[in-house]
């Protein structure tokens, strides 16, 4: 097993606050209308809601609000959100992928790009930077009052299915296939643990080291800016040491 994860650095210290909760909501609910406009909404019939909801449950969403996502949009004719994945490169060639769910692809793509040139980076072509990274099931535990045992927990992971685990910091992490992702979630909801995050993210094969402190600056207002906009649902890059 991998005694450390960079993947800690990326993303999941944000994750720990009620923001962060916030917007895991926010983007499930968007995916959620995304899935019910372009396919119904039964999931019996609906294979992507039914993958969806099963996320939404192991991210602790209620049920109810699930239940009044699909009946808004179902009921919505209005509005019409569809998923725009762009990619880019941050200062000193930092790789960045950036998923999106927009009613407006002309307002989305400019503030993207505008985003890249004000902070030192440029948007790329479409499959400029997503072959370095690999879509992994990633599921989060925060420990940090350490009322789990790390063996046991990752033990039990492993039973249920996870394919590695790293602890750094009082964070458990479990990485699994990405079709496995929301059964072993529910597996280890089972045995009373308290489930984070659980999803299918991607996570990069290199990492880019950044030592000028102009990089390490506005790299970070890159970051700050794409996950600060409404449109944004998944931010992943491949910068090493980050603290986010």
């Amino acid at each position: 097993m991998s005694g450390h994860s960079k993947w800690a650095n990326i993303k999941h210290k944000k994750e720990k606050t009620d923001k962060a909760r916030a917007k895991i909501f926010t983007k499930i609910g968007k995916e959620l209308t995304i899935a019910v406009k372009e396919g119904g909404p039964d999931p019996a019939s609906n294979s992507k809601l039914r993958d969806l909801i099963q996320k939404a449950k192991a991210n602790n969403v209620p049920n109810e609000n699930i239940e009044r996502t699909i009946k808004k949009a179902d009921g919505t004719k209005g509005e019409s959100f569809e998923e725009i994945t762009y990619e880019g490169y941050g200062p000193a060639g930092v790789a960045v992928i950036v998923v999106t769910s927009t009613d407006n692809r002309n307002r989305t793509a400019g503030n993207v790009r505008s985003y890249f040139s004000k902070y030192h980076g440029n948007m790329g072509t479409s499959g400029c930077v997503s072959f370095m990274f690999e879509d992994k099931g990633m599921i989060v535990i925060n420990d940090e009052d350490g009322d789990y045992e790390e063996d046991t927990l990752m033990e039990q992971a492993l039973e249920a299915g996870a394919e590695d685990f790293a602890a750094t910091e009082g964070i458990y992490e479990i990485t699994t296939d990405p079709a496995d992702v929301y059964a072993v979630a529910d597996a280890l909801k089972e045995l009373k643990y308290n489930i984070n995050s659980a999803e299918v993210t991607k996570l990069p094969s290199t990492y880019v080291e950044l030592t000028s402190d102009d990089d390490i600056k506005f790299m970070g207002l890159l970051l700050d800016m794409l996950e600060e906009d409404e449109d944004v649902l998944d931010v992943y890059h491949n910068w090493e040491n980050c603290d986010r």
